[in-house]
């Protein structure tokens, strides 16, 4: 008989009872930051049909090629497990029609949830990830650009995180991709040879990509590349120009990478990076944010010709950052008040009052397990109540007990019944 191994797959994490508050209250702030902006919760598949992200994403970029997660299913479909946030979102937008006359423009949506992609396991990154991400939808303006920026900057500051660089740039419309692949290639003719293999396949398919090789040579070879900023359509020109002057106008700091490509195939016009130098990641700038426009990505999914905007962010990786840069930002999870029994009249009453208080609002739990009481106060402080209380045969009788705040020598005498119709009226 073979040994089975029910240990958790590698690049999988446990979020436990003592960390997923940290993740509870992150995203309850981008919940409560995203409203602020207009933005409503959306919740798509974990999975899709395979060309839902192979045709967009981009057959040429490494998610498709390396990372993603695919599989035929019994019915001999080819799907998916989703790689990143937005295709699945634009594909429930054309799918549901919300381009309609009766829905908003831009249509804003935000999601968070579990991601998937093959690569090498390392800190702030799994092969189940997860992502908070938003998309403005149905909108082709320079104001949605800065506004999206400024929300996930904001976010970020509410997560008291400020030390941050913003980085743009534009990869132009299609009149500015056509003119700079064409410069490129021609550029990179002459070190064919010198390339890697995947740069030279993705050459004449994509020769962005080859801008975003991590391969050394391939890095020193496209140093010195024409930028795409000297490519630029009027249009894409004036556009870019307009989006710095409005980020100029909100006091947003930013830099111009013109070497930035982002990672998918279909950004267009805006893109940006938000990163941060924090040593948590062992030093040099690590992106925390990215995102940008994908004008033609709607339309590529059967939905009018129209433009979006978003960005993604990976929660594992910005915990690292939270916890770091804001010690104080881990939550207390303990209950309101515990209750250790004194004998068994006394933990029956104990019961009681725990199931009203409850309905009442309050967080509350007792001991379970037949031990002194010593052992219960104990347990008590461990699970780092606000307040405590013993009760025995001498509280029933009474119908009132001592009520103990944790943290200090203070005690209170309370009647068991106006504890129970107004619990909150003592925990303060």
């Amino acid at each position: 008989m073979t040994d089975v191994n029910y240990q958790r797959l590698k690049g999988t994490v446990d979020i436990l009872p003592g960390e997923i508050e940290v993740w509870q209250k992150v995203e309850k702030i981008a919940r409560d930051t995203f409203n602020q902006f207009g933005y409503r919760g959306i919740r798509t598949p974990i999975f899709e049909n395979y060309n839902v992200f192979a045709r967009n994403v981009g057959d040429t970029s490494d998610i498709v090629e390396k990372q993603m997660y695919d599989f035929d299913d019994r019915g001999g479909r080819r799907l998916a497990l989703r790689p990143e946030g937005t295709a699945g979102t634009v594909r429930a937008y054309v799918e549901n029609k919300l381009f309609g006359p009766e829905y908003p423009k831009p249509y804003k949506v935000y999601y968070m949830g579990p991601m998937f992609r093959y690569e090498r396991p390392q800190s702030g990154r799994q092969r189940q990830f997860t992502q908070i991400g938003c998309e403005a939808l149905n909108s082709e303006s320079p104001q949605i650009d800065v506004e999206v920026i400024s929300e996930a900057l904001q976010f970020f500051k509410q997560l008291g995180i400020n030390d941050l660089k913003l980085t743009v740039n534009t990869l132009g419309d299609k009149e500015t991709r056509d003119a700079y692949h064409k410069a490129l290639i021609d550029y990179l003719k002459p070190y064919y040879d010198q390339l890697s293999d995947d740069s030279k396949e993705r050459m004449y398919k994509n020769p962005l990509r080859v801008l975003d090789s991590k391969d050394e040579t391939d890095q020193k070879i496209v140093a010195n590349a024409p930028s795409i900023l000297d490519s630029l359509s009027d249009y894409s020109a004036k556009y870019f120009e307009e989006v710095k002057k409005l980020l100029d106008k909100l006091n947003i700091k930013y830099e111009i990478d013109s070497d930035m490509v982002r990672g998918l195939d279909y950004y267009t016009q805006t893109i940006f990076e938000i990163m941060s130098d924090s040593d948590v990641f062992g030093g040099g700038y690590v992106t925390v944010c990215g995102g940008g426009r994908y004008n033609g990505l709607i339309s590529q999914l059967g939905g009018p010709d129209e433009g979006g905007i978003g960005y993604g962010i990976g929660v594992e990786r910005l915990l690292l950052l939270v916890q770091k840069e804001n010690p104080d930002f881990t939550p207390k999870y303990g209950p309101d008040v515990f209750f250790a029994s004194a004998d068994d009249e006394g933990d029956e009453l104990a019961f009681e009052v725990l199931d009203k208080i409850r309905k009442n609002g309050v967080s509350a739990d007792k001991n379970y397990q037949d031990v002194k009481v010593g052992s219960q106060i104990k347990e008590a402080i461990r699970r780092k109540p606000r307040y405590y209380a013993v009760i025995g045969k001498k509280e029933v009788e009474e119908g009132k007990f001592e009520l103990s705040k944790v943290d200090s020598d203070q005690t209170q005498t309370v009647s068991v019944k106006e504890f129970e119709d107004n619990p909150t009226k003592f925990l303060s």
